[in-house]
């Protein structure tokens, strides 16, 4: 790493994380009159704001609307999908937040009201809030791809959104014959979890060799370019020689554009491509919810205020996680859980007339290539003093020259990474 050992790095927001915001005093506040925060999403950035605020002040009352019962998370999930995992140990529930004084209320939110501040769920269920979080996440452009819908999804599973579709895509890998061909597609920016489509390149690459060695994995990507591009490749390599092959944009004309369930065909301008497995994973925006919340642009995401992530839209609403347009920060897990203390503090904050300073961020992503080869990225960042953007200070990759058993050592970084991740929002 470049500035600063990554075991440094782990450390310091670990300990800055167990304390509030990062890289500030988050002092715990004893409010006198009962206000109300209602968090819509129960991922990440929604778990964490949600018991974040209520550790800062408990005279708040905090609910998590949120329409699921479990919440699959999205990392470690590739690990499922190759075989190495069960899929059980990325499901979490959400019994434990009443330790916390949160309320969760199992339903779907349906309507946001920004004026009478009420949010409005499928079962009618009326929550008056004071604040509303929004971590609602993403929903996926199914009209971006040609014949690529959510009915297609059942035959070429997207598995972007963890659960039923990272089990079904696991089990076409299991049926397929040995010498078949599995076509990746990656979106174009800004997508979820940038290095999230190669590292499953790799794991499906780890099942293949070991279960069905004359196949093949060919990445149609929709860009020039993608994360950790250098040390994937190289990893590629390194451990699955062939099997891989990454195709840019520039190649297809632009990625995948339409797909043909019926012969499992893949077409982008220039090819069409017979698959035994097609993984497509169509571009993507916020969630519903936030169109419904009227807090999206013409992006199809969420301007936030980049200090506080209050909505540009509408005052009381604060937008964070994958949902947001947050300049500078990738849409990452760790980012998410960043951006929902950053957003905790300011609720806090506002709710009892204090004023936050300048924030810092943090961001690591952990890849698992094989079950001995693990690559990442670490970095810290602060707000610019005119909160346009949040600038990179300090991070740095995995060298492109690590040992054996520091790329080893990786791994368990990575498992350890989940450990604590998984704590902090559901512990």
């Amino acid at each position: 790493m470049s500035t600063f050992t990554r075991r440094n790095f782990l450390k310091a927001t670990s300990s800055t994380f167990a304390l509030g915001s990062v890289g500030f005093g988050f002092p715990h506040i004893v409010g006198a009159a009962k206000k109300r925060v209602v968090v819509i999403g129960g991922g990440v950035g929604g778990t964490i704001a949600a018991k974040y605020i209520a550790k800062a002040d408990p005279s708040i009352q905090v609910t998590i609307v949120e329409e699921h019962p479990h919440h699959h998370t999205c990392f470690m999930s590739n690990e499922v999908i190759g075989g190495d995992r069960d899929i059980s140990t990325i499901k979490f529930g959400y019994g434990k937040m009443a330790n916390h004084g949160i309320k969760v209320v199992q339903d779907k939110a349906v309507m946001v009201d920004p004026v009478a501040h009420k949010v409005k769920t499928e079962g009618g269920t009326t929550l008056g809030y004071d604040r509303l979080v929004m971590s609602p996440g993403i929903a996926l452009k199914w009209e971006a791809i040609e014949g690529y819908s959510e009915a297609a999804a059942e035959s070429m599973p997207h598995a972007w959104i963890a659960g039923t579709q990272t089990a079904l895509l696991r089990k076409q890998l299991e049926a397929m014959d040995d010498g078949g061909l599995v076509v990746i597609a990656p979106p174009g920016n800004p997508f979820r979890c940038p290095p999230g489509p190669y590292e499953r390149a790799a794991q499906i690459a780890h099942y293949l060799k070991h279960n069905k060695p004359k196949s093949k994995i060919l990445i149609l990507d929709a860009k020039d370019k993608f994360s950790k591009q250098g040390l994937f490749t190289k990893g590629f390599k390194n451990v699955y020689g062939d099997m891989i092959e990454w195709v840019p944009g520039a190649d297809t004309g632009g990625g995948v554009k339409a797909v043909d369930v019926k012969s499992m065909k893949v077409k982008t301008d220039f090819d069409d491509y017979d698959a035994s497995v097609a993984n497509i994973i169509p571009p993507q925006k916020a969630a519903h919810i936030a169109h419904v919340a009227d807090v999206t642009d013409d992006s199809g995401w969420c301007p936030v205020d980049l200090g506080t992530f209050e909505s540009k839209k509408h005052k009381g609403i604060h937008v964070i996680g994958d949902a947001g347009i947050i300049s500078g920060l990738p849409k990452s897990g760790f980012a998410a859980g960043t951006e929902a203390k950053v957003c905790a503090q300011a609720v806090v904050g506002l709710l009892n007339d204090q004023v936050a300073g300048i924030n810092s961020y943090a961001n690591a992503c952990y890849s698992i290539i094989a079950p001995d080869y693990g690559i990442s990225v670490v970095a810290v960042y602060k707000l610019a003093e005119d909160r346009s953007k949040i600038n990179k200070v300090g991070g740095g990759l995995t060298p492109a020259d690590a040992s054996p058993e520091a790329l080893k050592r990786e791994v368990l970084y990575a498992y350890s990474w989940f450990n604590n991740m998984t704590a902090e929002m559901f512990a």
